[in-house]
């Protein structure tokens, strides 16, 4: 036993098959994530030549080689699912060609850690894009324990994964049920203008006094405002009191509605031009975010947006928007339901952060059990 070097190049090889006949189509894209992911991808398909996309199949590996604009991050993953995916052509797709030598769920892990990210970014070239090449990724040295080693470490790493993606299953459940909730008040109940359950609020900050100011995502999240902001001159931001909602007016530049609800628990301010406003008796807040953050809004309110220069979803639309209002009693169980899937979907989320944060211990444990066992 003990280790043994490699260069990478001589157990790997690129695959160069692209999806010419079209058997792939646009649900088969993905993009490669900084998490080391598939992921749906973010591009505007329509119109888009899917022929030059590679084909990504099973035990395939797949990486964008820019490395200069994804936060010293390499986008790459693994396809350890049985079906088989397209990438975009500038992604470089290769397998484990020798895998007598490396077991291509080991060469993940290995890829999963900070220090690979690390070596990727330092290895990068270029002038106006850095990119980590094929060739360099055929230049690592890496070094590999027997294959009984490298599989004792996967087997481990492969149940940390099975536990984590059954929790996942049940998160989903759990999501279908409130879908499905929400989905049948739609369709059974009488649907009402929320007009006069919210009420619009434009209380400026004029003392200065509230220093929390807070930008809108698209996400449906508060976040940092991307302009810079003085805070000793927020005299004319408005105030978002605890409970009551901020939404962005323009919606042709992110085709959503930007919108939050303030669950901070504490006054914060935002842009004088947001809309603000807060319920009143017989709807809860919380109730109302969820109606709001569904897809089927933002193809709502980018309906009914209007202008010219810019399209704005105004105050008045807001109200005319309409809802099943229920009991507050059955609101309440709509949120409940919602609210264990927010919070078990943030476990899920820790869950998947602690499995990565353990290839780096996987790795350094089987190289330092072969060593281990070339000693003795």
């Amino acid at each position: 036993m003990g280790l043994s070097k490699y260069r990478l190049g001589d157990l790997i090889v690129q695959e160069e098959a692209r999806n010419n006949a079209l058997v792939y189509g646009s649900s088969s894209v993905v993009g490669l994530s900084t998490q080391k992911e598939m992921i749906r991808t973010k591009a505007d398909l329509d119109g888009v030549n899917l022929a030059t996309y590679k084909i990504f199949t099973p035990s395939t590996f797949a990486y964008v080689p820019d490395t200069s604009r994804r936060g010293d991050k390499i986008s790459l993953a693994y396809n350890n699912s049985v079906e088989t995916y397209i990438v975009s052509s500038i992604s470089i797709v290769f397998v484990v060609q020798r895998r007598d030598i490396l077991l291509p769920d080991y060469l993940f892990i290995y890829f999963n850690r900070p220090e690979f990210d690390r070596y990727s970014r330092f290895h990068s070239w270029g002038s106006a894009r850095e990119t980590f090449s094929w060739d360099e990724m055929c230049d690592i040295d890496i070094e590999l324990p027997p294959l009984p080693i490298q599989q004792k470490y996967v087997d481990i790493y492969r149940a940390l994964l099975a536990n984590q993606r059954a929790y996942e299953r049940g998160l989903e459940d759990l999501k279908l049920a409130c879908d499905a909730y929400i989905e049948s008040l739609r369709k059974q109940s009488h649907l009402e203008r929320i007009g006069k359950y919210i009420r619009r609020l434009n209380k400026r900050n004029s003392d200065n006094h509230i220093k929390k100011v807070m930008g809108l995502s698209t996400l449906k999240q508060f976040r940092t405002p991307n302009s810079r902001v003085n805070a000793n001159e927020l005299h004319t931001y408005k105030i978002v009191p605890d409970k009551a909602f901020a939404y962005v007016p323009t919606t042709d530049t992110w085709k959503v509605l930007a919108f939050c609800l303030n669950m901070f628990d504490e006054k914060i301010v935002v842009s004088p031009i947001y809309e603000v406003f807060e319920c009143l008796n017989n709807l809860t807040p919380e109730y109302l975010a969820i109606w709001l953050s569904r897809k089927e809004f933002d193809r709502y309110a980018r309906y009914h947006s209007w202008g010219s220069a810019r399209e704005n979803f105004i105050w008045e639309e807001m109200c005319d928007v309409k809802i099943p209002i229920p009991d507050i009693s059955i609101q309440q169980d709509i949120v409940n339901i919602y609210n264990a899937y927010t919070k078990r979907k943030k476990i899920n989320e820790r869950l998947k952060a602690q499995i990565k944060d353990l290839c780096p211990v996987l790795i350094k444990g089987s190289l330092e059990e072969a060593a281990a066992g070339k000693e003795a």
